[in-house]
């Protein structure tokens, strides 16, 4: 009989690990998460119901991530998001301490400074709980969640995954795109699409 129940326990545990550490689906509830940002502030999901939310996962050191900042599209596309969508924007940094990418606060500040950038927010995910709950695994990996905390996108931000900002604008924008067909009404036409960047370092 305890054996059985050992075997019994190793199941359920191995079961709940199996659905702790599933990937993140398409229509359903995103992954709550509660992350400090650069100023000390939490911040959890639920902190923003009612709202849209868009998760940029970053590394200033990836040229993928230069890419899209260097000639300002991933600002525009902040900005965008901001104040025709009333959007909430969080740009996530999952590196750990010593692993390439990692700021500190200040660092990560004086970057979202320097760069012109217009995020709601920097959270700073050092334990990788944040990024290994939404499987995100390169940078710059993006998601949109509903007013309703449905996830309704996730992928790259854009069709060509190049090095050169050159290529933007040739390129579909996928956030962009799925952002202005929920404000439609309508269903996003690419709501899953292949990320490209660097490899988050957990």
């Amino acid at each position: 009989m305890k054996i059985w129940h050992k075997l019994l326990t190793v199941v359920v545990a191995l079961g709940l690990s199996a659905t702790l550490s599933a990937a993140p689906e398409i229509g359903q509830p995103a992954p709550g998460f509660s992350v400090i940002d650069t100023q000390g502030q939490e911040h959890a999901l639920s902190d923003f119901a009612g709202q849209t939310v868009v998760l940029e996962w970053t590394n200033h050191d990836c040229p993928f991530v230069v890419k899209h900042y260097q000639p300002g599209n991933m600002q525009m596309q902040q900005r965008t998001a901001r104040e025709e969508h009333d959007a909430v924007w969080l740009t996530v940094i999952s590196s750990r301490p010593g692993e390439q990418g990692h700021v500190s606060p200040e660092q990560a500040d004086e970057l979202t400074a320097g760069r012109g950038a217009f995020p709601t927010a920097v959270l700073l995910d050092e334990s990788g709980d944040m990024g290994r709950a939404y499987d995100a695994r390169v940078t710059p990996h993006m998601y949109i969640i509903d007013a309703d905390g449905i996830l309704r996108y996730m992928g790259g931000i854009d069709s060509n995954p190049s090095r050169h900002s050159a290529d933007i604008p040739d390129a579909t924008q996928y956030v962009m795109v799925a952002l202005e067909q929920m404000a439609a009404g309508e269903e996003i036409t690419d709501a899953v699409t292949r990320p490209y960047g660097c490899t988050v370092k957990y």
